[in-house]
């Protein structure tokens, strides 16, 4: 049987790492047997799975080790809620050296000591952010995920780095496998978000696979270090994740996408209202070019 290999890519903060982990959480549910590789130098991909702050990263082990070839399997893979197993690359100290060798390193180090040879269903890579660094390109790169989800809401800047993600899978598309599979909307609440979000998709080519309402179960959730699945499995939004689950177990829908022009995107946000038009007559006016303009209508 194939692993199915996903990499969930979208804009920092858009709560990517959240809803990785209430998905996986929902597969685990319906059976799937599921791997986690956090990569990102946070190390919060995998804290809802196994209680905990942080897990002790590939990076941190292969530093106080000497290198990495005296790590073991076992030391970096530690098994969480309902059997997923979880590893995190890590990165180096802030300030120093490139982020994306950790997301190199750990995957590299997984492969060599089998980690992908046991019964898996899903491996899911959780990535920082844009695909602006070529470390964290590589599960797209080196053709070690296939489908790509990119977390999204209706927000200028969420849709901005989405655009920017498949502007990242169509350069690697053509030498490998990967293909975009679908936007997660994880809403924001803002005005006509899903019109606007399955508009995106559509332009992208690809598809809406499920609008996550925004709820507050989430957030107690994550206080308890819990996904929601676990927190309170009775939950509406505990059936959201199930149905997302369901959703990409069904998924066939995989595509290289179209990505936007920046005067489309920007079209498409004027279309919604995200964006206002711009009001040329003020450019380069200053507060007190404002006040003699207001003065001389008033006089």
């Amino acid at each position: 049987m194939t692993i199915r290999q996903c990499a969930i890519y979208g804009k920092g903060g858009i709560g990517k790492s959240t809803t990785t982990q209430n998905l996986v959480a929902a597969l685990a549910e319906a059976n799937q047997k599921v791997m986690i590789v956090g990569c990102d130098p946070k190390a919060d991909s995998t804290r809802l799975m196994l209680h905990a702050k942080a897990q002790t990263t590939i990076m941190q082990m292969a530093a106080d080790a000497g290198s990495v070839e005296d790590l073991e399997l076992d030391e970096v893979l530690k098994v969480g809620y309902s059997g997923v197993r979880c590893v995190e690359s890590g990165g180096p100290e802030p300030g120093v050296g490139c982020a994306g060798r950790g997301v190199i390193t750990a995957i590299n180090f997984l492969e060599e000591e089998g980690a992908y040879e046991e019964d898996l269903d899903f491996v899911f890579y959780d990535v920082l952010g844009d695909v602006v660094c070529g470390g964290f390109a590589m599960p797209i790169r080196e053709n070690k995920a296939q489908e790509i989800y990119i977390v999204v809401s209706g927000e200028m800047m969420a849709m901005y780095a989405a655009n920017n993600i498949a502007k990242g899978i169509v350069k690697y598309a053509s030498s490998g496998s990967v293909r975009l599979a679908g936007l997660i909307c994880n809403s924001r609440n803002t005005d006509r978000e899903d019109e606007l979000i399955e508009a995106l998709a559509a332009r992208l080519g690809t598809q809406m696979i499920h609008f996550v309402p925004r709820d507050n179960v989430v957030q107690r959730a994550e206080i308890r270090r819990m996904t929601v699945i676990e927190y309170d499995p009775a939950a509406k939004q505990a059936d959201e994740y199930r149905t997302l689950a369901q959703k990409i177990i069904d998924n066939k829908k995989l595509v290289i996408p179209t990505p936007l022009t920046m005067d489309e995107l920007e079209d498409l946000l004027l279309e919604f209202g995200v964006l206002e038009e711009e009001d040329t007559s003020i450019i380069g006016r200053t507060a007190a070019d404002e006040r003699r303009a207001a003065a001389a209508a008033t006089a």
